[in-house]
This record gives structure tokens, sequence and C-alpha cells, in this order.
């Protein structure tokens, strides 16, 4: 995918705010689109289907975290990335974000040139992402890495983009440890610089539609899927 074809959405209630991220962008070839709050994101979204969207967190009429949560009920936009760029920095603001379906949580204020390279980091991801056609079965369970859907005991679910990762590393390779940095690394790619909390939050929402056996914990280390132990049972 070349870079004009790739279609950034800002979402914020400053439109200075706006403007300077939309020259920096732009400078580097991409398409901008923009809207003041969440309602206007939903509208924008739905009719231009932006590879990346970049919002505030705290709008009129409807914030970021709802934008967020609506945006992940389409199937039209499971495999968009939604980055949040707030100046809310307090840890239940940064919990929710990401238990809403986000990729990447970012502070306020931030320098053109490092919002540029996370912005590329995570369209890099975005491109591999597509690439990969592969489908992991296990009794009762099937990961389908191309439709980005899981299987469970016959009934189908999607997951959040970054949940469905962080569960693809992990039944690819079932009972291996993957460790936290392995998992950051792979995952939200190396140059994405996330919370300590990132991967606890993920893992805890998995283990709630999954199941609890399947993701084991390994303390001091990370973590593994755990497909051994639960067909013992």
């Amino acid at each position: 995918m070349k870079k004009e074809d790739i279609k950034i959405l800002l979402v914020d209630d400053e439109p200075d705010i706006i403007e300077i991220i939309r020259f920096n962008l732009s400078q580097e070839g991409y398409q901008i689109l923009s809207a003041s709050d969440g309602f206007e994101a939903l509208k924008v979204a739905e009719k231009h289907l932006p590879h990346l969207i970049i919002m505030d967190v705290m709008m009129p009429n409807m914030d970021g975290i709802e934008a967020c949560e609506q945006l992940r009920k389409d199937p039209r936009f499971v495999e968009t990335i939604i980055m949040f760029l707030t100046a809310r920095g307090e840890e239940y603001s940064y919990v929710a974000a990401f238990e809403a379906g986000a990729d990447d949580y970012v502070t306020k204020p931030i320098k053109p040139k490092v919002l540029t390279s996370k912005v590329k980091g995570l369209l890099r991801r975005f491109k591999k992402n597509q690439k990969s056609e592969n489908r992991l079965l296990f009794d009762g369970l099937v990961v389908d890495r191309e439709a980005y859907k899981v299987i469970l005991n016959d009934q189908e679910m999607s997951l959040p983009r970054k949940e469905f990762e962080l569960f693809y590393l992990l039944a690819s390779k079932p009972d291996k440890v993957f460790g936290r940095d392995e998992i950051m690394d792979k995952v939200w790619g190396g140059n994405v610089v996330v919370g300590d909390r990132t991967i606890d939050v993920h893992i805890r929402k998995l283990r709630e539609k999954i199941g609890q056996h399947y993701f084991k914990t390994i303390k001091g280390i990370g973590y593994k899927f755990n497909i051994s132990e639960k067909l013992e049972l």
C-alpha cells in the first residue's frame, strides 16, 4: 500500500491540534480527514474507512472512549488502528481506552516528529498483519488470522485487533512462554511505547472472553497459551 493511499482520521475538538497534526502527516503523503467529536468521527469513518484514527478522549457530544467502542463493534473497523492522543494521563483513562479497543495511548504534549514516527510504526505493523493468512485449530477452538475471528465451541466472536494479535501470538506456539518484552515487541512493535499494564489488561479481557484456563501467567516472565493442560482436564 502506498502512502498516498493511506487515510488517517484526526479527531479533536481543538482546531489548532488538528492543524498541527494535519500539517506534519500531510508532509509524509498521507490522506488526512478530520472530525471535531466522537459522533462526527463515526460518520466520517463510515464514509471513508480510514486505516488509522488518532483521537482525543475528552470531546463534546461523544467522547473518544465511546467512539472507539462503537467503531470496534463494526466489522469494517476490526483492523483499523486507533491511537488516543490526549492530555488525560490517569490510569483509569488509560485502562478504559485499551478495554475499548485502542491500539496505542499517547499523552500530550508530543513532538510532531515523535508522533510521525509512532504513526509510521503502527502502519508498518498494520501492513504486516494484512499479509498473514494463517489458521490455528485446537479442540473446540479455531483462530483465523486472515479473517481476524475466533470460533469457540461453534460460536464465532470478534475481538479488538490488539486482543486478537496477542491471542494469536500466544496460540501460535502452545505452551511456549512468551516474555513481556517479546510480547510487546511482536504485538505493539518495538518503536511503540505503552505502559506496563497494557499486556495485563489485554490478557484479562481474553480470559473473560475465551476462558481462564487458556492463559497461564508465568510470574516474573510473561504468559503462555495453556492448551496442553486444558486437554488434560
